[in-house]
């Protein structure tokens, strides 16, 4: 199994570890209802050091990430990043990323952890624009300092002005004397905050030092936190959500699918046929009328009880104190108020169709 180099760290903390991706990482340590509300009311910070890093430099490299994935990669300049997806040749997903652009032709993206040797292999086979690749996965960690505290304690650990960052936006600077720190205002929990890339080597001391200067405000954050704060806000997960089988139409990603003149990306032609002719399923959010706790794989059914789908991620919000959760369903179903049941535990229990994010802070 693999660690990252907090893992001693984790384990002195107490935190309860699991394998996840083929890493040794932290799920929970005070408690997910605990630490998701430390999140949402003040800050945390998680270990996310499994996730991929790969750069991609020269004069091909915007023409070979522009192909690879959907959304318009014009749109951003030095210093700013970009959520998309790339998209398999069959209409399904290779992966979610995010994608910085340190500099005009040096690119930094960042893959899931569970596709890492998937990705590379994707991208290398598509390089046909003599671009320059390196993957950086084993030398980089990641730290996401995550909540509303998030700002203050970390300004306080950095001369680079942090207070009115926009999102998706990002610096290189110091932070407690770790130089060359991506600063990006990016997360995966609806939170605000920052995800803060450096070299492995240094990760140990930035992880210390945040949580010294924020003792009062911050406390480590598990997995299992992650999850259910992501899945208040209907953030997809690959591997649940979204996956090869699945189109971005589908997942509702059509905002980071772009039919723009000159954005030639695989499965081009394919996607803005189901854009324009529909589609026959989509994934929508749902919150449980009769109290019960959805689980990922629990079937959707109609009001006769006929399976109609099945729930992709699921959870107990721990702010909203109601089950949630997500599934693919015909879109005669997928029009908010639209009821659906859940089976669970042998029991068909009603839920009701609603608009993401399901927490509107």
């Amino acid at each position: 199994m693999n660690t990252t180099v907090l893992t001693p760290v984790h384990e002195s903390l107490g935190a309860k570890m699991i394998e996840y991706a083929g890493y040794k990482m932290p799920v929970e340590y005070s408690g997910v209802q605990d630490e998701h509300v430390m999140v949402r009311r003040s800050a945390g910070i998680f270990d996310v050091s499994h996730m991929g890093e790969f750069i991609i430099r020269g004069h091909g490299a915007f023409n070979l990430i522009q192909h690879l994935t959907t959304n318009n990669l014009s749109r951003i300049s030095p210093g700013k990043a970009q959520y998309s997806c790339m998209p398999n040749g069959k209409g399904g997903i290779v992966d979610d990323l995010i994608i910085y652009r340190l500099d005009e032709d040096i690119y930094f993206l960042v893959v899931n952890a569970a596709n890492i040797q998937k990705d590379w292999h994707w991208i290398t086979s598509h390089n046909r624009f003599g671009a320059m690749l390196e993957n950086v996965s084993q030398n980089m960690s990641l730290l996401a300092l995550q909540g509303p505290e998030a700002t203050s304690v970390l300004q306080d650990l950095t001369k680079t002005d942090i207070s009115d960052m926009g999102s998706f936006t990002f610096h290189q600077g110091t932070i407690a004397g770790v130089e060359n720190v991506i600063i990006s205002a990016t997360g995966y929990t609806g939170a605000g905050g920052f995800e803060l890339y450096c070299e492995s080597g240094s990760a140990e001391k930035l992880w210390a030092r945040i949580l010294e200067k924020g003792a009062d405000k911050i406390k480590p954050i598990g997995l299992a936190a992650r999850d259910t704060l992501r899945l208040e806000m209907g953030y997809c997960l690959y591997g649940n959500d979204i996956d090869d089988t699945t189109s971005p139409i589908e997942a509702g990603l059509g905002w980071i699918t772009k039919f723009v003149d000159g954005n030639d990306f695989i499965d081009r032609e394919l996607l803005a046929r189901q854009k324009k002719e529909g589609i026959t399923r989509g994934l929508v959010g749902f919150e449980m009328i009769e109290r019960g706790i959805p689980r990922h794989d629990y079937p959707v059914l109609d009001m006769s009880g006929k399976a109609i789908g099945r729930v992709t991620s699921g959870t107990m919000s721990p702010i909203m104190k109601k089950g949630i959760g997500m599934g693919y369903v015909p879109v005669a179903f997928s029009a908010p108020g639209s009821e659906i049941a859940i089976g669970i535990r042998n029991k068909q229990l009603r839920a009701r169709v609603v608009s993401m994010p399901f927490y509107k802070g």
